[in-house]
């Protein structure tokens, strides 16, 4: 029953965002009674964890599948950010839930845990290109940098402000400007 829960809350949010992940309306859609989740799921923001632990655990996923361990650091970082960003276009409705801050800060379910291996990985990354700097802090801003394009570019500000229709020059410049100017091939 968890399970199938948490299948109609990813097709639920998928389906109308974030905003529509109430109770009454996950329990509909997984066909049983409005109070057949407080059986389950001691409260709203339990359930609300385990559906966002699902979309961290594909964006983790998505990474593994493209990561290359054989590239260079940098090349890694930036596919890691291209796979953030597109998982942040793709799945709007789930990126949006999981890094809704009541759910983190909450400590539900160990979300906090379940995000956290994909920013150590960046965070290493990052300490082999900028050794000199304290390699959480810049990748922390990093992370941030690409956050802001994610809903920027959602939002339709920076498409109307840089007139582009492709978010990959400000994603160049984000990585330029945290790990310094990309070093031309030999």
């Amino acid at each position: 029953m968890r399970g199938r829960l948490v299948r109609a809350g990813v097709e639920l949010v998928d389906a109308e965002g974030a905003q529509a992940l109430s109770l009454r309306e996950i329990a509909r859609r997984a066909g049983v009674s409005h109070g057949a989740p407080r059986r389950h799921f001691p409260t709203h923001l339990d359930l609300l964890s385990a559906i966002a632990r699902q979309g961290f655990a594909e964006l983790a996923a998505r990474v593994a599948a493209e990561d290359r361990e054989d590239a260079a650091p940098r090349e890694r970082i930036a596919l890691l950010a291209r796979v953030y960003l597109d998982y942040a276009g793709s799945r709007r409705g789930m990126y949006e839930l999981m890094f809704r801050h009541d759910l983190l800060e909450s400590g539900r379910l160990g979300l906090r845990e379940t995000s956290l291996p994909l920013f150590a990985r960046l965070a290493e990354l990052v300490a082999r290109i900028r050794p000199d700097a304290a390699p959480v802090v810049t990748a922390g801003a990093l992370w941030a940098n690409l956050h802001g394009i994610a809903q920027l570019w959602h939002w339709g500000s920076l498409p109307l402000a840089i007139g582009g229709t492709d978010p990959a020059p400000l994603l160049a410049a984000a990585l330029d400007a945290h790990l310094g100017p990309e070093e031309p091939a030999p």
